[in-house]
């Protein structure tokens, strides 16, 4: 009786390794140019969740394919379709920025594949895509927060803004805060219009100078805010500084030394302040892992996409149909995240709070956590 019981007990395991099979999903982010720091961080949180969770429940195994679109969108079409067409992903995770992740999102709608993007926080992302998905929050909501921090626990009423024209996240967010902060009776005295990859910033403070603002509102992203930062401060512009999610990244303050000292922005999450348990369990395997304690929101952005995905693909019977698992995505209810307790809605979109940091002593410090 024995003998036949370890037999059948064989039998069992060998049966359900043999049904056992590896699913692949795509991750597209930059991990090489000049917003390599999003993709880096971002594919850190990615590759230890899913080191933690290596399996779906019915044993088969996760395989992430990487692919550097090195912050360009050509690039980023290229990738898109070489996962989709050549390795057959059942979702894709990325591709930080909103301008690059749309263009994501518009190969994969055509192939029916889930994208769930870490920080792609343009409104208009996911309007009329069925397969759109984010864990970030939006930027009329982030705008919001801003606009209303400043205003009415800082008491700044005089704005200037910096709009990158080349980028739909930095138009975006700029128009979100501008409405709020005109409706709670603030003023905006100077805008100012650049575009990616500026590096002369001297006229643009020169002006700001001249306008004497409470403060300055810069929707840009790292690079383009830490160099304004080192220039206005050359020239003795010595305001308050604002941003959004977009330097959010160690490399930041790493490009902006001294002078991003005090610079506030909004964020999606901070380790002194786990909000899951799902969080603190992250937390402790990332110490295990690199040795370091500081782990950047997109890291914490990164994990949520991948266990986001996962727990989808957990929810459908057969965990390729990218149907059922872009349907079950949608129906995340209170997901508790590493970045946060998640819910989203129909269109995809995360309602989720946001975090507010400030620059001190070289490295981001939490102020205030603002609920949707």
């Amino acid at each position: 009786m024995k003998k036949a019981s370890s037999l059948a007990v064989s039998i069992a395991l060998l049966s359900s390794l043999a049904v056992a099979k590896e699913i692949k999903i795509g991750a597209v982010m930059p991990m090489s140019g000049a917003i390599a720091s999003y993709g880096q961080t971002a594919y850190e949180g990615v590759k230890l969740a899913n080191e933690m969770q290596p399996t779906l429940k019915n044993g088969d195994t996760i395989k992430v394919i990487l692919v550097d679109n090195k912050g360009d969108k050509v690039e980023t079409s290229t990738a898109t379709s070489r996962l989709i067409n050549s390795e057959g992903v059942i979702g894709i995770l990325g591709a930080l920025t909103s301008t690059n992740t749309a263009q994501v999102i518009s190969i994969a709608e055509k192939s029916k594949i889930p994208v769930v993007a870490p920080a792609a926080t343009n409104d208009q992302l996911t309007t009329k895509k069925e397969f759109a998905n984010r864990v970030c929050f939006m930027d009329s909501f982030q705008g919001e927060v801003v606009a209303n921090y400043a205003f009415n626990d800082l008491g700044l009423k005089n704005a200037s803004l910096v709009i990158d024209q080349a980028q739909v996240y930095s138009i975006g967010l700029a128009k979100a805060f501008e409405q709020t902060f005109k409706a709670n009776g603030g003023k905006i005295v100077k805008k100012i219009t650049v575009s990616s990859g500026d590096k002369d910033y001297k006229a643009a403070v020169s002006q700001i100078k001249s306008a004497n603002p409470d403060f300055i509102f810069l929707p840009v992203y790292h690079p383009e805010a830490s160099m304004f930062a080192r220039q206005a401060k050359q020239a003795g512009l010595d305001v308050p500084m604002f941003s959004g999610d977009g330097v959010s990244t160690p490399t930041f303050v790493e490009l902006g030394g001294s002078a991003v000292e005090g610079y506030m922005f909004t964020d999606f999450f901070d380790p002194e302040f786990p909000p899951t348990e799902k969080s603190k369990e992250f937390i402790n395997e990332y110490k295990k892992s690199t040795g370091k304690s500081d782990i950047a929101s997109f890291t914490a952005l990164g994990a949520d996409t991948y266990f986001l995905l996962v727990d989808a693909m957990n929810r459908c019977e057969d965990p390729t149909d990218s149907v059922c698992v872009n349907k079950e995505i949608k129906a995340t209810r209170n997901f508790e995240g590493v970045s946060g307790v998640l819910n989203l809605n129909e269109k995809g979109d995360a309602i989720r709070s946001a975090v507010i940091k400030e620059i001190k002593d070289g490295k981001p410090v939490y102020k205030a956590t603002v609920n949707p």
